[in-house]
């Protein structure tokens, strides 16, 4: 298949990151590309989608990578996957002799193995510059559930209509569903029997980089887990901090250890980022050097600093966010050109273990099985996102008292970086704004 070919199949078909920003697949395919390598080191603790999924399914996603690897013209196809994955790597093994150039980098059970510049360093050897993008290194980086669902568009001429969404902590059955795009966090909440605590709240994506949800908020294409937590836990704390509280905390109690620093997966493989400089100008409001606030953008926000490394407890990831926000509204782009220093001899030891992540965030007990349910929920009503991923939004091009099927185009791709949106169920549209389009089944 030629590249262009390949192209507007994906981006017809809606196509974009299941895991991470939701950028769309289309743009990754480029004979630029001399390595194409698959994420499936599950970036965060407790999620499980990664590998039931490409166990369950580990010749058709594989079949899939290949027939990448050989429209780019890559040389090499990786696939990265933690060696405690034993069932899912067991599965890939039964298969990597049909397919020359792949092979499989086992990785360490280390947190944010999943972040694509670790990633790519722990699979390669190569370190994308600060502000980079993987194809400058010639890779191309692709999450598990993203292939499956470009050989759903291929081979089936399925386009995007559901999500895989793990559900679990404090509910009695956790589980990995399929849902529709566009149902509620509550109807998705609903598979894994019944809510364990009284005032749950849901922590939408992994516990480190998550955000608190409404139990009406659209599950989206890049949706991957609920977490269900009490009201009181570690983790729903720090994320309701305010930043005026967080700073003025730094300027009293901060004891200058570094170790947020020290700790930093970016920082270690070279990269300008240094919270404890960052930390400490801005809680003493110091602007005789603005190299710590403007190389905020080279943050990851994997928060290793603010969940794990400080002793103090103090927030670096949220108000280097901050920071980001601050900078992109006022205009100010990140630092041109800058390179990276050679990667430190250090960073080896300082990795950070997931199970003593979990232990200190209060989640061990939460690391059960959710087992893989591929029977989609049905649902009497959707509200899908015309933007769900990186760039412009879908256009829509039904209106009001359209009766639509399942896997329908509803909003075409607009121009520029975009995607198609498609029905996730049969029915009739009831509404459409600038933002959404909401169906209701029949």
């Amino acid at each position: 298949m030629e590249i262009k070919e390949l192209q507007d199949i994906i981006q017809q078909n809606g196509v974009v990151g299941a895991g991470g920003a939701g950028f769309p697949t289309y743009m990754k395919l480029t004979d630029k590309a001399n390595t194409i390598l698959m994420n499936c080191a599950e970036c965060e603790p407790l999620l499980k989608l990664h590998r039931q999924l490409l166990e369950k399914h580990a010749y058709e996603i594989m079949k899939t990578f290949h027939m990448i690897q050989e429209t780019v013209g890559a040389s090499e196809a990786i696939i990265g996957i933690k060696k405690s994955y034993v069932q899912t790597i067991r599965a890939l093994n039964q298969h990597i002799e049909e397919f020359p150039g792949m092979r499989l980098h086992l990785l360490d059970e280390v947190y944010p193995m999943g972040d694509e510049v670790v990633l790519i360093y722990e699979a390669t050897g190569r370190v994308v510059r600060p502000g980079g993008l993987p194809i400058e290194q010639g890779v191309a980086v692709f999450n598990v559930e993203t292939v499956y669902n470009v050989y759903r568009a291929v081979e089936e001429k399925q386009p995007v209509t559901d999500k895989y969404v793990s559900v679990v902590a404090e509910v009695s059955d956790p589980v990995t569903v399929k849902v529709p795009l566009g149902c509620t966090l509550e109807e998705v909440v609903a598979q894994a029997g019944t809510v364990t605590v009284k005032d749950p709240v849901y922590f939408v994506g992994g516990p480190m980089m998550g955000r608190i949800g409404n139990g009406s908020d659209p599950v989206t294409k890049t949706t991957n887990a609920i977490l269900v937590l009490p009201k009181d836990h570690l983790i729903v704390a720090k994320k309701q901090r305010t930043s005026s509280i967080d700073l003025k905390r730094a300027a009293s109690i901060c004891c200058q250890c570094n170790t947020c620093t020290d700790l930093c997966p970016r920082h270690n493989l070279g990269h300008p980022i240094d919270p404890a400089k960052f930390m400490r100008a801005a809680s003493n409001h110091d602007f005789r050097d603005l190299n710590p606030y403007l190389d905020a953008s080279f943050c990851s926000s994997c928060g290793v600093c603010e969940m794990y490394s400080c002793p103090q407890s103090l927030a670096p990831r949220s108000l280097l966010a901050d920071m980001k926000g601050g900078l992109r509204k006022a205009g100010i782009r990140p630092p041109q050109g800058v390179q990276p220093k050679p990667v430190q001899e250090s960073r080896e030891y300082r990795k950070v273990p997931e199970e003593r992540l979990m232990a200190r965030l209060g989640l061990t007990k939460y690391d059960k099985d959710a087992p893989l349910n591929e029977e989609l929920v049905q649902v009497k009503k959707v509200k899908i996102l015309l933007s769900q991923h990186i760039g412009a939004p879908a256009q829509a091009v039904v209106k009001a008292g359209d009766q639509v099927t399942r896997g329908q185009m509803i909003a075409q791709p607009a121009q520029g970086l975009s995607v198609g949106i498609h029905a996730s169920v049969s029915g009739k549209v009831t509404e459409i704004t600038d933002r959404y389009i909401i169906i209701a089944v029949k």
